[in-house]
């Protein structure tokens, strides 16, 4: 298959394109309604699902399916009306297939978007047609855009409680689609539905005739995916070495790995990071046979021209390279309960190496509200979004998570027990951040 031949499979709409998605919201917004709604309608629900759901449902003397159960799996969850963890839900249309996350509303939980969102290329933000865009709304709507999810879609969610009013709808979206623009979140749509009534999730609304846009689902089937892996750099980071030393095979030498961005190909000139060594690709195997291309994300095993030091952790290059550096400047949403500190000894996960790292410096807090730089003196708490300063005991070869989500993103894990701490987007976050007030950074240990 050539590089032409795969763009071709993931332009808009065909039977065989991949949509990750995740949706946000408050609490009591309607996600996980919203969610059970487009796997009934769209028929992605098995009979014994539904059942379960059905049963359920009357023992809580509902007359009506609750279709949030379809979604809250926990008995936390089912006992208390609320998401707590992300729900990955599978499904397909004729015209698409969908990896769906759905992510808690409550405020402390805001972390678990950042996990449902990191690989998603469109995000569903819910307000409450009643409320309209609160604070968690544009909390999500950072989030969306500090992970550079290119759409974005608001669901304004109950419109059957405010009589499907169209001036209430427009003036929640003009007031969305303003502060995404600040952002950066160039690609907004939105979208009036009622997710317990079924307007505009699956079906057009009868009672929204005023609207002329394309239902949710309309939107999840026709929204451009992916890109052309031809038009990125290279990226193959290595996972592991394959030495078989058989008979068969005595001298194979080859590295396995998942090719994280771009198109490699036999023949291609690759440098190997950090020890920048270079060498020429010479064969690809995949799924056990050879083949002359691979695009990102197969996995496949490389082999070089040249018997280099290569382990895991290294990353191959094609085209432009990383510089590799033990200073990184980055964007974190901090994830844990204990807070992140300058000074702190941590271990940084980046692709398939880890390596230790001293926290140097937190440059400032980000006002989700506002944009506006806070003190980043007292740490990071947990939910935090900030700038932080990093240096590390071995180079590593990052790239701005601007240009590469892939490998411009990393994990801080606790030392001591191996817990994430905080992820990471080289780079700045915002470009419409602003003020300024870092503390001094202190003094490098042996650390790194």
């Amino acid at each position: 298959m050539t590089s032409t031949t795969r763009a071709d499979t993931i332009q808009t709409g065909t039977a065989t394109s991949l949509l990750r998605f995740a949706t946000a919201g408050s609490v009591d917004d309607g996600k996980s309604t919203l969610v059970g709604r487009l796997l009934h309608d769209s028929k992605s629900v098995l009979a014994d699902q539904l059942e379960a759901v059905e049963h359920a449902s009357r023992n809580r003397g509902q007359d009506a399916p609750d279709l949030a159960l379809l979604t809250d799996g926990l008995r936390a969850e089912r006992e208390q009306g609320i998401t707590i963890d992300v729900a990955y839900r599978y499904f397909a249309t004729p015209r698409r297939r969908f990896i769906l996350a759905d992510t808690p509303g409550h405020v402390q939980y805001t972390r678990n978007m950042v996990t449902g969102a990191s690989t998603a290329e469109l995000a569903v933000v819910l307000v409450d047609a009643r409320n309209g865009v609160v604070e968690q709304t544009r909390r999500h709507a950072a989030v969306a855009a500090l992970l550079r999810v290119p759409h974005v879609v608001l669901a304004v969610n109950k419109m059957d409680l405010v009589g499907y009013a169209e001036p209430v709808f427009a003036a929640i979206a003009a007031e969305f689609t303003s502060y995404a623009a600040s952002l950066g979140v160039k690609d907004v749509l939105a979208v009036p539905i009622s997710a317990l009534a079924g307007d505009n999730v699956v079906e057009p609304s009868a009672h929204m005739d005023w609207y002329g846009g394309p239902t949710l689902l309309e939107h999840l089937e026709t929204v451009p995916v992916g890109s052309d892996p031809s038009a990125e750099p290279a990226r193959f980071p290595v996972q592991y070495v394959i030495r078989p030393q058989t008979e068969e095979h005595p001298d194979y030498r080859g590295y396995a790995g998942q090719l994280a961005s771009g198109v490699l190909r036999v023949g291609d000139p690759v440098t190997v990071l950090p020890s920048g060594h270079t060498s020429t690709v010479t064969g690809i195997d995949a799924l056990g046979r050879e083949t002359d291309i691979a695009w990102a994300p197969q996995s496949v095993t490389v082999r070089l021209a040249d018997d280099l030091d290569i382990s895991r952790g290294d990353l191959l290059a094609a085209g432009p390279a990383p510089v590799p550096t033990k200073d990184i400047e980055a964007t974190v949403s901090h994830l844990n309960e204990r807070p992140l500190r300058a000074g702190d000894k941590v271990l940084l996960k980046h692709t398939t190496r880890t390596v230790r790292a001293l926290v140097k410096e937190i440059s400032y807090r980000i006002d989700i509200d506002t944009l506006e730089q806070r003190s980043g003196a007292e740490g990071l708490n947990v939910n935090d979004i900030g700038h932080v300063k990093l240096r590390t005991a071995e180079p590593l070869a990052i790239d701005s998570y601007t240009d590469n989500r892939r490998t411009g993103s990393f994990l801080l894990i606790d030392p001591a027990d191996g817990t994430t701490l905080t992820a990471g987007m080289a780079g700045e976050a915002f470009e419409t951040v602003r003020g300024t007030d870092a503390p001094d950074a202190p003094e490098e240990e042996d650390w790194v």
